[in-house]
């Protein structure tokens, strides 16, 4: 008795919708990458040739030169290191203050659990120029002997990090709350009847399952206060403590700019944002969905 075959799988047909959307997909992906490749080219090539030849032009020579002399000449060493100590006390203060106060909205019923979730969230939607004045002031006459070098909160690393915390812990708080709240409710039932503190309630039981959460914001928060300049340029005056997005101020003469340098230092400011991006990617992605299907 003879058997048949089963007839194999068919392609499903191209349809010209999905051509377009693909064609259009591509343009936007390439659009979106042409400013970054022009400055790679741009950094490549020596200051002398594109001067003489134009930008849009064939390259005679490409090499590492600029980028050599964008590190050497804008000290940018000394400036990543700056941004370390704003960026990683400003990180971990954010993240452990915003989780305290999702916590205690999320984890405990009161009249005004979501009225003190809105004040934290109404933070987000200030525009920053609109205290700029009145902060710049309270800067100056806030006095810190001995605690920093400058003896006032202005000019200051820890002027720095007081207001990225300030500013970020709305939307971290905001962001936490939602996922705290699809937790298992009978975790903190079952910690309370067996005599847990509150405390122990929030670092040993709660805080662990909120990991993804927590390293998704820290991803974002690391490149948003790593790639800031308006605080620095209005809180910051001597320019040895700028954090590296001053850094590019050190190429730039009183005369001439070569922008095929600062296009290199550029490129060089870029490298631990991506880094950053590419060792969290799946927690930087999952944060960028992450309230939209909790509560």
């Amino acid at each position: 008795m003879s058997t048949m075959s089963a007839p194999g799988k068919r392609r499903a047909p191209i349809r010209p919708a999905r051509v377009l959307l693909h064609v259009f997909l591509a343009g936007t992906a390439l659009a979106w990458l042409a400013p970054l490749l022009w400055a790679v080219f741009s950094a490549l090539r020596p200051y002398s040739e594109t001067s003489a030849k134009g930008y849009v032009s064939w390259p005679d020579t490409l090499s590492l030169d600029n980028f050599t002399h964008a590190f050497q000449q804008s000290d940018m060493l000394h400036y990543f290191g700056n941004t370390l100590v704003i960026a990683v006390p400003a990180v971990l203060l954010t993240l452990f203050l915003s989780s305290c106060v999702a916590f205690y909205v999320s984890r405990f019923d009161f009249r005004l659990n979501l009225a003190l979730l809105l004040v934290f969230t109404a933070g987000n939607l200030l525009p920053q120029q609109v205290i700029i004045t009145p902060l710049y002031r309270l800067y100056l006459l806030t006095d810190l002997p001995g605690i920093t070098a400058s003896g006032k909160l202005y000019d200051s690393a820890l002027g720095l990090v007081l207001i990225h915390v300030a500013f970020q812990s709305g939307f971290c708080a905001f962001v936490l709350s939602n996922y705290m709240r699809s937790l298992p409710h009978e975790l903190t039932e079952a910690a309370l009847v067996d005599g847990a503190s509150v405390w122990r309630l929030y670092w040993q039981i709660t805080l662990p399952l909120c990991k993804p959460a927590m390293a998704a914001l820290a991803t974002l928060l690391s490149i948003w206060i790593y790639n800031d300049f308006f605080w620095a340029l209005v809180l910051i005056s001597t320019g040895e403590n700028m954090p590296i997005t001053s850094a590019l101020n050190n190429l730039s003469g009183q005369y001439f700019t070569d922008p095929n340098l600062v296009a290199a230092g550029s490129l060089l400011t870029a490298i631990p944002t991506l880094v950053v991006y590419f060792a969290l990617q799946r927690q930087f992605v999952s944060g960028l969905t992450l309230g939209s299907n909790k509560g």
